[in-house]
């Protein structure tokens, strides 16, 4: 079956047992409230993380050099902040691990491997300064 098609009927399923069985120990306005409250602290954290991850990307553009680690770090704080707004807690769950800079560092090096670390520091500056001397004067 096409895994896409399994994702949109295996994570709904999963996230009403989940409803379900922590609603069932918590009690149901609980539980409603614990949804509200992880997606207000979330989408909070994915903005201060969004902004630090912006203002590292303009310091590398600075320094000439190419943020790619902060676009795939932006890009997965916007799906963060996605999977943040889901009611659920299993999206909950793996919104915050993605969040948290530190997992996220974890989960680019399982994606990625070394290769995006190794491409940053292989960016050289080839700045080679210069001066242009015109002997000659323009005529006109």
């Amino acid at each position: 079956m096409n895994t896409f098609f399994l994702i949109f009927i295996l994570l709904p399923v999963l996230e009403i047992f989940l409803l379900i069985k922590i609603g069932g120990e918590i009690g149901a306005f609980n539980t409603i409230a614990l949804i509200f409250i992880t997606a207000i602290v979330g989408v909070f954290y994915a903005r201060i993380q969004g902004v630090k991850t912006l203002r590292s990307g303009i310091i590398n553009l600075y320094q000439n050099k190419i943020p790619i680690i902060e676009i795939v770090s932006g890009a997965s704080i916007a799906f963060a902040a996605v999977l943040l707004i889901i009611p659920g807690f299993l999206t909950d769950t793996i919104g915050f691990l993605i969040l948290i800079p530190f997992s996220r560092k974890i989960l680019f090096k399982m994606l990625f491997g070394k290769n995006i670390h190794n491409y940053k520091s292989k960016q050289q500056n080839k700045i080679i300064d210069g001066e242009i001397i015109n002997k000659d004067k323009d005529e006109l």
